[in-house]
């Protein structure tokens, strides 16, 4: 099963060397054990773009739809066999990049 692990925090800060490299030795980690599927940093909110279609015309505003005080600033998508396994992996994840995290499986 493949689960959403999304990277949250309240500022737009990248992160330090120290984190950096603990990233990515649990990036590395997750490709030697087969949990890897894809992963990314993000841009900071402001660089959004929402485009809402719903009404025959594509309207498109600047910055984040919702207001809030924490954002998506990174993410995985990880492979694993149930979902107790996603969380002790992302709670690894979570230590690595210094940052809170939230786990959803796909549908």
């Amino acid at each position: 099963m493949q689960y959403l692990v999304s990277v949250l925090n309240d500022t737009s800060d990248l992160a330090t060397d120290e984190e950096a490299a603990a990233i990515d030795a649990f990036n590395d980690r997750l490709q030697a054990e087969g949990h890897w599927v894809f992963a990314g940093g993000l841009s900071a909110p402001a660089s959004a773009t929402v485009i809402d279609n719903r009404n025959g015309e594509a309207v498109m505003t600047d910055g984040p739809f919702v207001e809030t005080k924490e954002w998506i600033v990174g993410f995985w998508i990880m492979e694993a066999p149930d979902l107790d396994a996603a969380l002790r992996l992302a709670a690894e994840g979570s230590k690595a990049c210094n940052r809170r995290i939230e786990v959803r499986p796909f549908l």
